[in-house]
This record gives C-alpha cells, sequence and structure tokens, in this order.
C-alpha cells in the first residue's frame, strides 16, 4: 500500500494519507453551511430571523457553494416554518451560494403544492436552488397535522416519486402510480388554450440536485439515494465513526444503478467554531453555560433520547445511554480552535470518513455576532484554503468584495 505525505503551510505537520487507488485529481473541497435554525426560546423571531439571513448573506460573500435551511412547524426554538419562504428572502440578496431546502419535509405537504413551488423558486433562483429533502422527523409537527400514526417514510416515498412524476410528464397529468395515495390529474378541467391544467417544470434541467439529510447509522435509505442520483448530506448529529457507513451504502446504490460512486456527491455536516485565540474557542464552543454550542447540543441531546434515536451518539448500539453525556457531544462533535487546530481536525475528520465533497458548516444562534461571523470568516479565508493544499485540492477561493453586515 502506497502511503502519501502532504504538508499543508504554516504548520509544518505531515498527515499521511493511505492511497488505494490510482493517483487521480482530487477536485478542490467544497464549503457549505447549513441551519436549521436554533435559538433559545426567550429571543425574539423577528431578530433571531434577521440574524439567520445576515449568516446567509455573509456566507455567499465568503464563496461558500450552498446554504441549507430546515423548517418545523411546532418548534418554539426552531424559527423557519417554511424553508421556501425564508431563502426567497435572500435571492435577491445573495449571488452565487446556492440556496437549499433543508429540508422540504414531504410528508406534510401534498406532493403538488411542493413540486408547484420548488419550480417556482427554481424559476426565481435561475437555478441556484438545491431540493432537500426528508419526510420531516418533528413528533410534535406529525401531531399537529394529524398524521403522528402515519408512516411518514412512506409518505415521503410517495410524494417524491410523484414530484418526479410531474416534473418529468406533460400535462394533462394522468398519475396514478401502483401503492401510491396521491393521485394527480388535470384532465377533466385541461384547458391548453389557455394554459389551465399546466404545472411548471424546474428551471434547471432535467431537474435541481435532489439532496437527503441522512441521520441514522447504517441507514439503509441511503442505498436508495445512490439509486436515483439523489445525493446524501451526513448530519453533524452524528458521531464521525458512523460515516463510512453512509458512504458504503450509497456507494452500493449507485453500483446497482449502473454508476460509479463519486465522493463529491457527498456532504458531510459538522459543527464548528475557529477563533483567534485557542482559549476564546474553547470557552465559546465548549465550555461558557451561554455557549450557543452548550445551547445546542443540549437540546438535541434531549430531543434524540426522546425520540430513541441516541444510537447517533454511541460508540456502539449496545452501549448504555448513561455514556451520551453533553461533555460527550461538546467534546466529539464540535470542532473548535484556531485555524491550524481546526484544519487538523478536518484532516482527521476525512482520514476516518474517507473523500468527500464538501464539509457543511453548521450554523449556531449568534450569542456574540462579532465571534460567529468572525469564526466564519476564518473558516473561508483560512482553513479551507489549507485543507485543499493538504488533500490535493485547487486551494482557490472566489474573489468576493469586503464584507460589510
Amino acid at each position: 500500500m502506497v502511503r502519501a505525505i502532504l504538508t499543508y503551510p504554516a504548520k509544518g505537520q505531515a498527515i499521511a494519507f493511505d492511497c488505494r487507488a490510482p493517483m487521480r485529481h482530487i477536485p478542490p473541497m467544497r464549503l457549505g453551511y447549513f441551519t436549521m435554525p436554533l435559538h433559545p426560546p426567550h429571543r425574539d423571531p423577528a431578530q433571531t430571523l434577521q440574524e439567520d439571513r445576515e449568516a446567509i448573506v455573509l456566507a455567499d460573500r465568503l464563496g461558500f457553494h450552498d446554504a441549507f435551511v430546515g423548517e418545523h412547524l411546532t418548534d418554539r426554538c426552531e424559527n423557519v416554518s417554511n424553508s421556501f419562504i425564508f431563502l426567497a428572502t435572500l435571492i435577491g440578496e445573495t449571488r452565487t451560494i446556492k440556496l437549499a431546502t433543508g429540508t422540504s419535509n414531504l410528508s406534510q405537504s401534498h406532493p403538488v403544492v411542493i413540486a408547484a413551488q420548488a419550480a417556482m423558486f427554481d424559476h426565481l433562483a435561475k437555478g441556484r436552488f438545491i431540493f432537500g429533502v426528508s419526510p420531516g422527523a418533528l413528533s410534535s409537527d406529525a401531531e399537529a397535522l394529524g398524521i403522528l400514526a402515519e408512516d411518514r417514510n412512506r409518505m415521503f416515498a410517495e410524494a417524491i416519486d410523484v414530484i418526479l412524476a410531474i416534473w418529468e410528464r406533460d400535462a394533462p397529468y394522468g398519475i396514478d402510480l401502483p401503492g401510491n395515495r396521491y393521485k394527480v390529474t388535470t384532465e377533466k378541467t385541461f384547458v391548453p388554450g389557455l394554459g389551465r391544467g399546466i404545472m411548471y417544470k424546474p428551471w434547471q434541467k432535467p431537474r435541481p440536485e435532489i439532496v437527503g439529510t441522512v441521520v441514522a447509522p447504517r441507514s439503509k435509505g441511503v442505498i436508495a439515494m445512490g439509486e436515483r442520483d439523489f445525493h446524501p448530506l451526513s448530519a453533524n448529529f452524528l458521531l464521525p465513526h458512523w460515516l463510512p457507513s453512509h458512504w458504503e451504502n450509497y456507494a452500493e446504490g449507485k453500483r446497482r444503478a449502473g454508476k460509479s460512486p463519486d465522493p463529491a456527491e457527498w456532504r458531510i455536516a459538522r459543527t464548528i467554531f475557529v477563533s483567534d485565540d485557542d482559549r476564546v474557542a474553547e470557552r465559546y464552543a465548549r465550555e461558557d453555560p451561554a455557549s450557543p454550542y452548550r445551547f445546542y447540543w443540549k437540546q438535541l441531546r434531549e430531543k434524540m433520547l426522546r425520540a430513541g434515536r441516541q444510537v447517533i451518539f454511541k460508540l456502539h448500539e449496545s452501549e448504555d445511554d448513561g455514556a451520551v453525556t453533553l461533555e460527550r457531544l461538546l467534546a466529539e462533535l464540535v470542532l473548535c480552535g484556531t485555524v491550524n487546530k481546526v484544519v487538523d481536525q478536518l484532516l482527521a475528520l476525512r482520514e476516518r470518513s474517507g473523500d468527500f465533497g464538501e464539509i457543511v458548516y453548521a450554523g449556531m444562534d449568534w450569542v456574540d455576532p462579532t465571534l460567529a461571523r468572525r469564526s466564519m470568516e476564518l473558516m473561508a479565508d483560512e482553513v479551507m484554503p489549507r485543507v485543499n493544499k493538504a488533500v490535493g485540492g485547487a486551494a482557490k477561493k472566489p474573489p468576493r468584495e469586503a464584507v460589510r453586515i
């Protein structure tokens, strides 16, 4: 086995990588952004929504590739109830960043509604759109909608089939897929001369990129993603030793479809804080009781325990729940420090997970706006060029204007 020794600047530390395949050009790792968002319940939504918008405007000016925004209906801490509406406010204030639903919860609306909204958004954004999809995991949303007892994963699968059928077919629609609860027709009311009964197709051809967020270890849903050319985003909730299982399943699905798996299609989200000072980084990201990172992981720990999904925080399935402490999550799932330390941590993550195409930076509440903005600047301007130089990808960044928010 050949081992390549790579060195990145300003540190001089050699990193060894196993080279299991012939040498190839490695494209630069992209930098993305993801926010649920998640804010302390006492904060004013008018203010937090504006801060969430400012973070994405800043990400655009810093050259981030894309920005995913989640949506929930019944969570006081999560202020975006419709990601399409939120992202639409950013089309005119951003230039190059792709705006992504992160995710559109397909069990919560009829697929005709979502297909129409996504196609319109794609036209408004002129292709700066990624269609992020999921079933919708929040149980209180399902209860409020009267679907708590429904199989929301099945609803999701049926909905995406119908959305794609709408985009692939011409009117009048007569969509009646075997075993699918959603039937779509405009045959009785179709008047082509008036344009009645016709739905828009997306601006991007044949469709926008479709991304699914993956949380569960060894998720079988990732196999289906590979088969259908949907792209996985491994959530920042997951302990890193589970990440290779996502790639293995995605690659299996691609091979089943007769296609070669491409690591550029795999995104990994992580919780990251970069600072000019190591002590500030430790305090803000882990130690301070007012840390937005502590709040975030306290919330996530409680939610996953209540939902019975705490395996994502475990070293193995049979590990006792008592091992899933807040301190473990902060230690294992928050990458923090000065530029060199975060570079080290990202390279170690890549060693553990294997090659992937995009690191997705998870957004937090802006307890300290100055530190939050500075972290994003350091991530884009310093961390990513050094990571890309180390792994052999081009370290170039798109030109940008001075950041003033």
